[in-house]
């Protein structure tokens, strides 16, 4: 066999790729499994599907993927529309999906449970976040198409039951793509006039599909941010939308809807007139009290005889008039007592008396001084005396007028050793009569043997 007989990988691999794309059951192929190996990535999504036994690669394109009203999960049963292709460089096949539903469930079903779940975490249907819906409205706005069945059923019942308030229709559209903007929008004009009272949402029933757009996030949280009560009557009674759970009430119909939405005005008017009647005759009969209960009084021993209202009074003020004067008297002699006993007790401490004790303190205390300091002074003399003996005995000049000297040199310094002296040097001797200048001829280890007075002048 020749070389050219061989095929290259590359050429086998395209030949294979060919054969998928052009055979008709690979260019549509319906298929359930297992959604496997996935992670969101931020445009296409890449990856598996699998069942008991085999597992195939799977594309979504990011275009198909936006489409999906559901979140993929991992494990999650799946059926998928797409064909079979070849990626060339590994030569593997692969689904590329180009449809995508639930597996036992429909897509919008299973959209509706998760967005569900999700609000219901946030508190979006929580029972305290609901408005009371007003008893008496003025003004009604109702969001639904201006061609249904659903604004004729509201008006008739309005005006049936309470005709003095005022419904404003906002047309909207409440199918199709532009239903959520048209929804969301009205339900924020609505709130910036700010002149209603209540709100009705409503549309007839349909499909799941018909139904949708008040399923949408978009306009959920624009309903749980309005400041206006709402009335949701969307389909019918089985149907059941986010919508619904998140409106402050919530109508299986429109006429139910706008009999929530008000009284009856005959029987309001019916309850004033019982209410009327009922306040006429308490009023009637209030007043038939009063009167009786003014005769009565008027009958009374207080304004036929007035003065019985203070007898007792009277005679409680003479007795405590009494009894206020006797405490009087009593107080003041104890005062007086108290003011006698203080007199006497002032007189014999009154200063004239104290002047003279005190002279006398004084006297004594002056006499007592004189004789200390006469004492204090004669020990002091005889303690001085024999001071200035002890010092005269120890006195230099006393020493010196037996023939005593002391030595300095020529700077007033006193020679206290022979060691400090050198020859030829000139002292000063201090004798008690005056100072003799020398110098020193020689010095030894014994008493100074030669000495030159050179002078010998008085002091």
């Amino acid at each position: 066999m020749t070389q050219q007989k061989y095929l290259s990988v590359s050429a086998l691999t395209k030949y294979i790729k060919t054969k998928f794309e052009k055979d008709p059951y690979l260019d549509h192929v319906f298929l359930t499994g297992e959604i496997s190996n996935f992670r969101l990535r931020p445009k296409h999504q890449y990856f598996s599907l699998k069942d008991e036994k085999t597992v195939i690669g799977a594309t979504m394109w990011a275009k198909i993927f936006a489409k999906l009203k559901f979140q993929l999960e991992e494990g999650m049963k799946v059926l998928v529309i797409g064909r079979i292709s070849v990626y060339e460089p590994s030569g593997s096949y692969s689904i590329i999906i180009e449809h995508m539903e639930p597996g036992g469930i429909g897509s919008l079903f299973k959209a509706f449970h998760q967005l569900q779940e999700k609000l219901n975490k946030e508190g979006l249907f929580k029972p305290e976040y609901k408005q009371a819906i007003p008893r008496f409205p003025k003004r009604i706005v109702v969001l639904t198409s201006s061609s249904g069945s659903v604004i004729r059923d509201i008006i008739t019942t309005v005006h049936r039951r309470y005709p003095i308030a005022q419904v404003v229709l906002f047309p909207t559209i409440v199918q199709g793509k532009e239903s959520v903007t048209s929804i969301v929008t009205n339900i924020k004009w609505a709130e910036e006039l700010g002149n209603f009272n209540t709100m009705i949402i409503g549309r007839g029933g349909g499909s799941i599909e018909d139904l949708w757009s008040f399923n949408e996030e978009r306009v959920v949280r624009a309903i749980f941010e309005a400041k206006t009560p709402i009335i949701s009557s969307v389909g019918h009674e089985t149907d059941l939308t986010l919508a619904d759970l998140t409106s402050d009430m919530r109508a299986a119909t429109p006429t139910a809807a706008a009999e929530l939405a008000t009284p009856v005005l005959t029987d309001l008017l019916l309850q004033l007139q019982q209410k009327k009647q009922f306040l006429s005759a308490y009023i009637l009969n209030l007043l038939k009290q009063k009167k009786e209960r003014l005769v009565h009084v008027q009958k009374s021993y207080i304004f036929n005889q007035p003065y019985r209202l203070y007898e007792k009074n009277s005679i409680q003020l003479d007795q405590m008039t009494q009894r206020l004067i006797m405490l009087f008297k009593e107080r003041l002699k104890d005062k007086q007592t108290h003011l006698f006993e203080f007199y006497s007790a002032l007189k014999e401490k009154s200063p004239e008396k104290q002047l003279i004790l005190a002279k006398q303190e004084l006297t004594f205390q002056r006499q007592a001084l004189k004789k200390a300091m006469k004492n204090f002074l004669q020990v002091q003399k005889i303690k001085m005396k024999n001071i200035m003996q002890t010092l005269d005995l120890l006195s230099p000049l006393k020493i010196m007028s037996r023939g005593f000297a002391y030595t300095t040199n020529t700077e007033h310094i006193v020679v206290k050793s022979v060691k400090t002296l050198q020859e030829n040097e000139k002292l000063l001797l201090h004798y008690i009569d005056g100072i003799a200048k020398v110098k020193v001829l020689e010095t030894t280890g014994k008493l100074l043997e030669k000495l030159t007075i050179s002078d010998h002048p008085s002091t």
